[in-house]
């Protein structure tokens, strides 16, 4: 994908979203709840199995689950790359596994979770998209330098994000 024209599209879908100052997940995802006019909760995942994070859309609210056992950093971040994902509008193309709707959602039986999720993986576009999403929503809280398409490399996601995972620095 064209990094010049992905940034584009995520400031275009960052128009309009006021970051908080100083910046809190907890005040931005209340901000994105205000403007869809549903619940979101943010809700620690209990278990190891599945990614990081998961953006489940209910009928009656939103649910980001995310790894709670991970740095604060990059617990922020996974919050804000699920974040993107809504932000983003995106629709979800394959299924999550059994096991992780059961652990995420002990309790409520599988058939119903499906009928109502559909798909909930993304393709490899908009996992670009919610990761730079997430990115310029830290740049934009001063949390961060500037992301300058031109000197992303094809990897440079990869390594920003496990820079981050180890508290470290972003490097571009």
């Amino acid at each position: 994908m064209d990094l010049k024209a992905l940034r584009r599209r995520c400031e275009h879908v960052l128009d309009g979203v006021p970051v908080p100052e100083p910046f809190d997940v907890d005040t931005f995802a209340s901000t994105i709840a205000g403007r869809r006019q549903r619940p979101l909760h943010l809700l620690p995942k209990q278990t190891p199995v599945g990614p990081c994070g998961v953006w489940l859309a209910l009928p009656d609210a939103d649910y980001v689950f995310y790894e709670n056992g991970t740095s604060a950093v990059h617990r922020e971040h996974i919050i804000l790359h699920e974040l993107g994902h809504l932000l983003g509008e995106h629709e979800p193309h394959e299924s999550v596994d059994d096991e992780v709707l059961r652990e995420l959602l002990p309790g409520l039986d599988l058939a119903v979770i499906r009928r109502i999720l559909g798909r909930t993986s993304y393709n490899a576009a908009e996992e670009q998209e919610a990761e730079m999403i997430a990115s310029m929503v830290l740049e934009r809280a001063g949390r961060r330098g500037p992301l300058h398409a031109e000197r992303a490399t094809k990897h440079g996601d990869v390594i920003d994000r496990l820079t981050v995972t180890l508290g470290g620095e972003q490097t571009r």
